[in-house]
C-alpha cells in the first residue's frame, strides 16, 4: 500500500513566490453585483440527493419539462371544480 508523502510548507518549489502584498481585496465585487451569481447553495437535506452538478441540473430540467408540459394541459381545457354540478348534465 502506497503512502502519501507529507508535503511541508518548506518544500514548495521557489517559481511559487506569492507575494499577497499585491493583492487586491474585492477586486470583482462591482462586477459580480452588475453581472450576477451563478452560485446556488444547497441545503444539507437537498445536497445529499445528488451526486454532483449534472444530476441537479439534470432534475430541474425534467421539473422545468413537467411544468410547462402540465401548463399546456391546463391551457387546453378549462379547470373543472370539484363537487360542482355540471348545468349541462341532466338529472336524474
Amino acid at each position: 500500500m502506497k503512502t502519501k508523502r507529507k508535503i511541508d510548507r518548506d518544500e514548495l518549489r521557489p517559481e511559487y513566490d506569492f507575494d499577497y502584498s499585491k493583492g487586491v481585496r474585492g477586486k470583482y465585487y462591482k462586477r459580480l453585483l452588475e453581472e450576477g451569481a451563478n452560485v446556488v447553495v444547497l441545503e444539507p437535506d437537498v445536497a445529499k440527493a445528488f451526486s454532483d452538478s449534472v444530476a441537479v441540473n439534470t432534475a430541474l430540467r425534467s421539473l422545468l419539462n413537467l411544468t410547462s408540459s402540465t401548463q399546456r394541459l391546463t391551457l387546453i381545457r378549462p379547470p373543472v371544480s370539484i363537487g360542482k354540478r355540471n348545468p349541462r348534465r341532466k338529472s336524474k
